[in-house]
């Protein structure tokens, strides 16, 4: 087996241990990658906030805008990882280049939408009753960031589905790590113009980002044209429309997920809004600690993904089913693990965020600290649920998932949590417990239809007459 998570040459399936050792190492890069794309928000964040709190609130808001634009599209890009993976496992290996290109393709195509949509953030925020003042200067935020969403579709997007299902995942960290420190130079000194660069105030944040996305994507793909290890998978061709059409059929039930899901939590947000500041600010403590535990069963996920399709094109559904297993296991384990973390520690969690001896921190810092006990819980369902979703992606299986997160999510998980917070007085806990529950039930819809599905395909088929 190679550091890729699969074998280019053989098609003998791994044991068990072989399974975990594989999604282990094509997990490891991903997640790097995934916490560097988290640093670079923070960066972006901390240093908006040294010039005040109104470009800390127009920064941030038109970053959040352009990450959920571009993470719903990306989400259609999903197909290609899956679709080279089977390929692969076929030893077809003459089928990738044209999904590259196709996905190329799409990706140009996708950035259209992204590119009206933020190109409208000042009458959309106006309609819905924002500040003028704040809503010109979101608007002139994502201005400047509308120019980097092709950028972040091919590096993030195309790229993150396609070099782990080709063995190249580890060029996505060092890529994704060096990206930290250029944003941070490029962020620092364009926002209060040094190392000579023009000074351009919280818009230079917008213009840093752009630059390093662009960078990142241009590296990756100059990597691969240029690597002769690899040049063979990106060998010009033309792309092909029914294959697109295959593709999107396949990427944009995720797409949907995604929105699905990051709703859920914006309207959670929303309602947590309602309850005050301290509940707000505990809110926001414990989903960022959890958002950063995420990271690596969502890159667990990814694996699986990669694996998953791989056995199941090499003409192995037991292997293809014992490798999302075993992936299941690996993101609980880890997600149980951080679960213990959070029930041990959570005050000394919390006191990174927030003075614990202040006097005026005392209610948030109590309910950070409950709301991180229900994370524990709530978290190992998250991780279950990414990663069972990773492999029925790995099956091709996407519409089903997709309706079981809009069950579990809004007819299960809001109503839940909306009942317990404000008809039970559970505030911010019942708003939690409500994102527990949708989580528990998508996790289980999703884990339930992988076994189904994955031991149908294990089972002889009838000899048609």
């Amino acid at each position: 087996m190679t550091q890729s998570g699969f074998s280019r040459v053989t098609i003998r399936p791994p044991t068990l241990s072989g399974h975990a050792a594989d999604t282990a190492r094509l997990a490891a890069p991903l997640a790097i990658a995934q916490l560097s794309q988290m640093a670079m928000g923070v960066t972006d964040t901390i240093l908006l906030g040294s010039l005040g709190p109104d470009a800390l609130a127009a920064g941030g808001l038109g970053a959040n805008l352009f990450f959920v634009v571009v993470t719903l599209l990306q989400g259609v890009l999903t197909s290609v990882s899956v679709s080279v993976s089977h390929a692969r496992g076929a030893q077809a290996e003459d089928r990738v280049p044209p999904i590259y290109w196709t996905g190329l393709v799409m990706s140009v195509l996708l950035v259209l939408p992204a590119f009206v949509l933020l190109s409208l953030a000042t009458p959309v925020l106006l309609a819905f009753g924002e500040p003028a003042l704040l809503a010109h200067n979101v608007g002139e935020y994502t201005a400047i960031l509308r120019w980097g969403a092709l950028g972040s579709l091919i590096g993030i997007g195309l790229m993150r589905s396609f070099l782990p299902a080709i063995g190249a995942a580890k060029r996505l960290l060092w890529v994704s790590v060096i990206g930290v420190f250029v944003n941070g130079f490029l962020n620092y000194g364009l926002i209060h113009g040094a190392y000579g660069l023009p000074r351009l105030g919280f818009l230079g944040s917008a213009v840093a980002t752009t630059f390093t996305v662009w960078m990142t994507a241009l590296v990756l793909m100059g990597w691969l044209h240029l690597r002769p290890r690899f040049r063979h998978f990106v060998v010009a061709t033309r792309p092909k429309w029914p294959l697109m059409g295959e593709l999107f059929g396949i990427g944009w039930p995720v797409a949907i997920t995604y929105g699905v899901e990051s709703t859920l939590f914006l309207a959670t947000g929303l309602m947590v809004g309602l309850l005050g500041e301290a509940q707000l600010a505990a809110h926001q403590i414990a989903l960022n600690v959890a958002s950063v535990a995420f990271m690596v069963p969502l890159a667990i996920g990814q694996a699986a993904n990669v694996r998953v399709g791989f056995w199941s094109g090499a003409g192995h559904p037991l292997a293809a089913r014992h490798a999302g297993f075993v992936a299941l296991a690996l993101g609980v384990g880890f997600m149980s693990m951080s679960g213990l973390v959070l029930i041990l520690a959570p005050h000394w969690i919390v006191g990174l965020y927030l003075h614990l001896d202040d006097p005026a921190n005392a209610a948030t810092v109590a309910l950070a600290s409950s709301l991180l006990g229900v994370a524990a819980i709530f978290q190992i369902v998250d991780g279950m649920q990414t990663v069972a979703s990773g492999c029925l992606r790995g099956l091709k299986d996407t519409r089903v998932p997709m309706l079981a997160a809009a069950f579990g999510y809004w007819a299960i998980g809001f109503p839940t949590g909306y009942t317990l917070a404000f008809h039970f007085g559970l505030g911010a806990r019942g708003l939690w417990w409500g994102l527990a529950a949708g989580l528990a039930s998508v996790a289980m819809l999703m884990t339930l239809r992988f076994h189904r599905l994955s031991l149908r395909r294990t089972q002889p088929q009838p000899a048609s007459r």
